[in-house]
């Protein structure tokens, strides 16, 4: 999909700098994605104002609104266990710090308050799929993160206290089931649950994401700072991409490809990867970038973007995926293709859509010559069918009264 070329190729900066996950907006430029899941990019919707889906040809791919919520702010997460149980948080823009907890039964959707069993935080706790019938909400933990936070768990019917969370401060949380969790709770640490205890391992590198393939067979990613390719002439250090495989024992290294700009190399240079992604084939994917600080020198070279696959021993390449597609990376996969950040889908054929969002209705405040945005922070599947849901909020810049609209979002197949 993604291009590494031999060296690696300085892609030009082509889209405007976003914000989140998926996006599409009406300033018309797009972000660069960074191998982070926090990436966006921007379109612009028809501004009439009507409020009506954008008609397209058949195999054309919509977002269309299933709710708007009665508050401004946004929408920060959603969990989907059945097409009657599906949770949001959100946060709005009245200067509090304080969460709505959304919960949609199948005929409504109703604001909930916040698990007791969760206790309280000073952020919008993050819902977690545990399997197919379980949902945790985990606060987002402070800048020290040392102690053991409660985190509450939805059976279906109520809220309980997690018996066992685990403690630290957990950047990344990856469930392959109830009994099958792993939690990346610092740079060198990730913890396995394996339905009885918290096991801490210990990681050879750094490490930014995590993406479980199945029993015995993760995958993290980051950056190391030692080794090949990590020395520069003058003293400074040069951080290298950097990847780690799970075997059910332990935490060994795999040798990744590096990453160097050409002479003369640009001030405090980094390499590194942000994301790993395991598609349902088993096969496995890596993003990142190798960037440097900005600003400083004359003539900068473009940051570089680095797109890997493993295809069984070794990292290798990935193939050149067209259009707006290019720089993309994948946030979810239906049977036909791959969900990308920016609102954008590749099949599997290798055709690049972007996937089109309508308006607000008149009724919410969004006058007919505003620009209007889309920006999703999560994107999810409704269980045992091939329907996606996504929820972000709907950013309106109109004059004097610019406000964002939270929002959860069907997607719509076809003309």
């Amino acid at each position: 999909m993604y291009p590494l070329p031999r060296p690696l190729a300085a892609i030009p900066a082509l889209l405007c700098a976003g914000a989140l996950l998926l996006t599409a907006t009406g300033c018309g430029t797009d972000s660069h994605p960074t191998g982070s899941r926090a990436t966006g990019s921007a379109d612009t919707a028809d501004p009439s104002g009507k409020g009506t889906p954008p008609k397209g040809p058949a195999g054309s791919l919509t977002w269309q609104f299933e709710h708007i919520a009665d508050f401004s702010g946004e929408l920060t997460d959603v969990a989907v266990l059945a097409k009657d149980d599906i949770w949001a948080v959100g946060t709005e823009n009245n200067g509090e710090s304080n969460a709505h907890l959304l919960h949609y039964d199948g005929t409504q959707w109703k604001r909930k308050p916040l698990p007791e069993a969760l206790g309280t935080t000073d952020y919008p706790p993050l819902l977690e799929e545990v399997g197919e019938e379980a949902l945790w909400l985990r606060p987002q933990p402070d800048e020290e993160g040392t102690a053991v936070n409660p985190w509450a768990r939805w059976d279906g019917t109520r809220w309980s206290a997690v018996p066992s969370p685990p403690p630290g401060k957990v950047r990344d949380f990856e469930a392959a089931g109830p009994d099958d969790i792993w939690a990346l709770d610092g740079e060198h640490t990730a913890q396995h649950w394996d339905g009885t205890h918290w096991a801490v391992t210990r990681l050879p590198y750094p490490a930014s994401d995590l993406a479980v393939v199945g029993p015995d067979d993760v995958w993290a990613v980051g950056s190391r700072s030692t080794g090949p390719g990590t020395e520069l002439s003058y003293g400074e250090r040069y951080s290298q991409p950097a990847s780690m495989h799970w075997d059910g024992t332990s935490w060994k290294p795999v040798e990744t490809p590096q990453a160097r700009f050409e002479e003369p190399i640009p001030p405090e240079p980094s390499a590194g990867l942000g994301q790993v992604f395991a598609l349902d084939s088993g096969e496995v994917r890596a993003y990142g970038n190798n960037t440097f600080n900005h600003g400083e020198v004359d003539n900068e070279p473009a940051d570089e973007y680095i797109r890997l696959r493993w295809n069984g021993s070794k990292w290798v390449e990935q193939e050149h995926a067209p259009g707006g597609c290019t720089l993309r990376t994948p946030v979810g996969q239906d049977d036909e293709g791959l969900f990308l950040d920016g609102n954008w889908y590749l099949t599997d054929d290798g055709r690049c859509m972007k996937i089109k969002h309508h308006r607000l209705p008149l009724s919410t405040g969004a006058r007919k010559g505003s620009n209007q945005s889309l920006w999703l922070k999560e994107i999810h599947r409704v269980p045992g069918t091939d329907e996606w849901l996504g929820a972000g909020q709907v950013e309106v810049s109109q004059s004097g009264d610019p406000f964002g609209a939270p929002v959860v979002v069907r997607l719509k197949r076809g003309g």
